[in-house]
């Protein structure tokens, strides 16, 4: 992808491939994901058709982020939503143009937001420490 292309479904695969390439082997990240995710194939394939649908309004993700993330509640904590942030942001430094790289972490940072919002910000549920 050159400075003016759009991004596409294959840079987003790439991408998704690369980004959790590196979670997996972060010491604070690839240990909730490694154990949570049972068929890497299958959720980089989920993961990549939910950023199509996000970034170009594919349509093609049919699930729900929210209830993944309440299943593993107990595991997560706000520090590793930054820590997913943090690797998310240069991730996309090193594989896009800069205006694809901070679309993406723009819309990453609005969903990673909402999710905490839904996961800690309810009646007689506090986020963990950390």
């Amino acid at each position: 992808m050159t400075q003016t292309q759009p991004l596409t479904d294959p840079d987003l695969a790439a991408l998704v491939d690369r980004f959790y390439a590196r979670v997996r082997a972060d010491a604070e990240l690839g240990p909730i994901f490694n154990g949570a995710v049972e068929d890497w194939p299958e959720h980089l394939r989920t993961l990549s058709s939910f950023w199509s649908s996000v970034m170009l309004g594919s349509g093609s993700y049919k699930g729900n982020p929210m209830a993944v993330h309440l299943r593993h509640v107990e595991a997560i904590t706000p520090a590793l939503f930054q820590r997913w942030l943090g690797l998310w942001r240069e991730v996309t430094d090193q594989s896009l143009p800069p205006a694809a790289a901070a679309a993406l972490q723009e819309k990453a940072g609005r969903i990673a937001e909402s999710l905490q919002a839904g996961l800690w910000f309810r009646p007689r549920r506090r986020p963990p420490a950390g």
